[in-house]
């Protein structure tokens, strides 16, 4: 179970967003960079990165009431950790839940893969071309 109180909950489940959120972002940047370079040199080279975020319902104050709506954090089933509340009560919490898997997860990860994708198909096509030469 569970061995400390909700307030450590909810950092420890925050810790574990934030940190997970800072890694997939980390590797989208990376893809993106990495695609910018070897597709597009000429705007390689002036790309800076964007200002990142995370959202989060840390707004909570830590001594919020589990059990009310907008909690968004909470034990696991096994209850040994703690993590975003998946099933969500309320309406808010339903729209952070989707909005958290399509912008901090879906999307990213469709841009890694077109990312990678385009890196493919530029050195397959460069490829061909000092092949012929």
């Amino acid at each position: 179970r569970w061995l400390f109180n909700q307030a450590v909950c909810t950092l420890y489940a925050f810790c574990g967003v934030l940190f997970g959120l800072c890694s997939l972002t980390s590797l989208t940047v990376l893809s993106t960079v990495c695609c910018l370079k070897v597709c597009y040199p000429a705007y390689g080279r002036c790309w800076d990165a964007p200002s990142l975020r995370s959202p989060s319902p840390m707004g909570n104050h830590p001594h919020h009431n589990p059990s009310a709506a907008g909690n968004n954090y909470g034990p696991e089933p096994y209850g040994t950790a703690c993590c975003i509340t998946w099933k969500a009560s309320s309406r808010e919490a339903t729209i952070y839940i989707l909005v958290l898997f399509i912008f901090c997860y879906l999307l990213p990860c469709l841009l890694i893969l077109v990312s990678y994708s385009l890196i493919l198909w530029t050195v397959r096509v460069s490829r061909r071309a000092v092949r012929q030469h």
